[in-house]
């Protein structure tokens, strides 16, 4: 866990008062995390169950090893 010492204005203190009151959190520091917490849910929804499966079958695949890549893709001008 981390310390962080922040400055918030007035507006900002209400909002999180009233989140720590409506939730019943024991302090600002849980209202911050809960504020966060829905940011995160909103903002990187959890990925679908399809497309996981999907990487889970392309990690699974043999790796090909390139070592000139320009070269193998007919690209000019390529430095490692």
């Amino acid at each position: 866990m981390v310390n962080v010492l922040v400055k918030l204005d007035d507006e900002t203190n209400r909002v999180l008062s009233v989140v720590k009151a409506r939730f019943m959190l024991r302090d600002k520091a849980h209202a911050i995390q809960y504020v966060v917490g829905k940011y995160i849910e909103h903002e990187e929804p959890e990925l679908r169950e399809d497309f996981v499966e999907k990487m889970e079958k392309i990690e699974q695949q043999p790796s090909i090893r390139v070592k000139d890549f320009g070269k193998r893709y007919g690209l000019k001008n390529v430095r490692a």
